[in-house]
């Protein structure tokens, strides 16, 4: 689908905005003029959407920062929100976090692989995520070079009382030490909460051992 479909849908849906509450545009050009016409739909009171999946749609850093501006507006309802593969952009994921820190986003799933997401990118989401943990429960960051700053980052996450995060996703993240990670699950109460991680692909080495020791903790109900 391109862009004069996307405004097509957008402006059906513009007449009967009340009622529909999962959106998947995944895998659709959705261009400016699109993704200007979703926004504008996202931003109506009325359109109470719960659900956006929008997989490798060639979002922009602009359109990204023009979609979650949108999503500022009528932040309240919306519990999943996938972008992977779409290039955000450092101001994109800026904008993104700045969307997280509201406390009226009760965001529960946010899923960001194949994002190009930086060290220094994750920085600015994981700091954002700290100061509104409560609600996320689900988070995908695979085939994004976070490595183990990223990582050392997410522990702070996990740290917070009130962070009860179920699902990790770190596939593919250039990760070489979780030994952070494990400290902060069996220091915490995030172990208790922590139903699923994914380290596959990352070259842990010695700081194997130590996952280990974290899955025979008697409050690992990993699965």
């Amino acid at each position: 689908m391109t862009d004069e479909g996307c405004s097509a849908v957008t402006s059906a849906l513009k007449s009967n905005p009340s009622h529909l509450r999962e959106l998947k545009l995944s895998w659709n050009k959705l261009g400016d003029s699109g993704v200007k016409n979703l926004s504008d739909l996202l931003m109506n009171t009325q359109f109470k959407l719960e659900k956006l999946h929008l997989w490798r749609c060639s979002i922009t850093e602009k359109e990204c920062i023009i979609l979650t501006s949108a999503l500022k507006s009528n932040p309240s309802h919306l519990r999943e929100l996938n972008l992977s593969g779409n290039e955000l952009g450092e101001s994109g994921v800026k904008n993104l976090s700045d969307l997280l820190m509201n406390t009226q986003f009760k965001l529960e799933k946010l899923h960001l692989s194949y994002c190009s997401i930086t060290e220094k990118q994750c920085l600015i989401l994981t700091s954002a995520l700290k100061s509104n943990p409560s609600h996320l429960r689900e988070l995908e960051l695979s085939r994004n070079q976070i490595k183990n700053t990223g990582v050392n980052l997410l522990c702070d996450v996990l740290k917070d009382s009130r962070c009860k995060l179920e699902r990790l996703s770190l596939y593919d993240c250039g990760i070489t030490d979780v030994s952070s990670l494990t400290q902060s699950l069996t220091n915490t109460k995030a172990l208790q909460f922590l139903k699923q991680l994914n380290l596959s692909n990352n070259m842990i080495g010695d700081s194997k051992q130590q996952l280990i020791d974290v899955l025979r903790d008697s409050n690992c109900e990993l699965i």
